[in-house]
């Protein structure tokens, strides 16, 4: 779950809430092919095989058979264990948010602007910034691949887009984040491969959810969202369940 530190100068600009998981649809088995809604395909968005630092806008569809084989390729690769218990799960013990200072050398870190700018920075389109800086983004639009909503952001709407933690960080904790460093912690949860400007309400939906129990509704982006989660359980070295592998695996023809 996410929350503001107080004191961040733009803690305003998008307020983060995650909500309980009440009447979400969870996926099904074998529901990735076959949407009545558009894809993310927007000119923007690339592909999770194409981005494999997180550092590229949105999240595109992954659609040929080749790509898709890669994709359970890189899915397998996963390790899986049971999930533990959130026994002394704190967001403060993944740094405040949204930190420049993680210390691992991941993308943008350090650069001057916090976290949740640079991403919005990176994935909206037609941005401006607060008079006077370069790094406080005023209003953008987000093309959001959960949704394929076209969000039109600024800070009086602040919480219409939230940024997603692909693996969430309580999920983490429980997977074995719990024996980590700080460092190592702060570094996953300000690392953009792990992260998605997304619509607000549906990341509340989704909570501290795997993919065996939320899937984003967009059923033509869920391959490249199980790579997503993937890429980072991979980086890390951190498991998923075997329910979320198999869920990956299956929205990818797997």
């Amino acid at each position: 779950m996410l929350q503001l530190r107080g004191g961040v100068a733009v803690a305003a600009l998008v307020v983060v809430t995650v909500t309980g998981c009440q009447g979400m649809d969870v996926p099904k088995a074998g529901s990735a092919s076959g949407s009545s809604a558009a894809g993310a395909g927007d000119g923007h968005a690339v592909s999770p095989l194409d981005n494999p630092d997180g550092t590229r806008p949105g999240l595109a569809p992954i659609t040929s058979d080749a790509d898709r084989a890669k994709a359970r390729a890189l899915i397998g690769k996963v390790a899986t264990k049971g999930r533990g218990p959130k026994t002394g799960y704190a967001r403060d013990k993944f740094g405040y948010a949204w930190m420049d200072s993680a210390p691992g050398g991941i993308p943008y870190a350090h650069n001057g602007c916090d976290t949740r700018n640079d991403l919005l920075k990176r994935d909206g389109q037609s941005v401006r910034f607060r008079s006077g800086s370069n790094c406080v983004v005023a209003s953008m639009t987000l093309h959001d691949p959960y949704t394929t909503k076209t969000i039109e952001w600024t800070k009086s709407r602040a919480t219409t887009v939230q940024i997603d933690h692909v693996m969430p960080l309580s999920y983490d904790w429980q997977m074995g984040a719990s024996r980590w460093t700080k460092d190592k912690r702060e570094d996953i949860a300000n690392d953009p491969l792990n992260l998605i400007p997304v619509d607000g309400p549906t990341n509340g939906a989704k909570s501290d959810s795997g993919p065996a129990t939320w899937l984003p509704p967009n059923k033509q982006i869920r391959c490249s969202y199980s790579v997503r989660v993937a890429q980072v359980s991979l980086k890390y070295e951190l498991p998923v369940t075997a329910a979320d592998k198999q869920m990956m695996l299956e929205q990818c023809g797997g």
